[in-house]
């Protein structure tokens, strides 16, 4: 059994109107490759230091489907949203 991906980000949003489409655009790669949102925005705390004002943490059945998530059409399409209306820290790792 392989174990699950995920994706986790730490966002600053510089401009909401924009980041709306991106959260629009991304739901086709979402729902092709089964993602779930453990954690999507939220209320949160930043104990040692700044880390954006939205955080998401995307799981995937696999790490493989993580990948192949962002490496897709879809995806990349809906990214030019995001990079156009924030930045932040993006990993993509495998875990339990």
């Amino acid at each position: 059994m392989s174990k699950k991906g995920y994706w986790m980000a730490m966002i600053d949003v510089r401009d909401p109107e924009v980041y709306k489409q991106y959260i629009e655009a991304n739901a086709k790669a979402f729902v092709k490759y089964g993602a779930k949102f453990p954690v999507r925005a939220g209320r949160y705390v930043s104990p040692e230091g700044p880390t954006g004002n939205r955080h998401v943490l995307v799981e995937f059945d696999s790490y493989e489907a993580a990948i192949a998530c962002y490496e897709s059409p879809e995806y990349k399409e809906a990214s030019k949203y995001r990079l156009a209306a924030s930045t932040g820290h993006f990993v993509i790792v495998e875990g339990a």
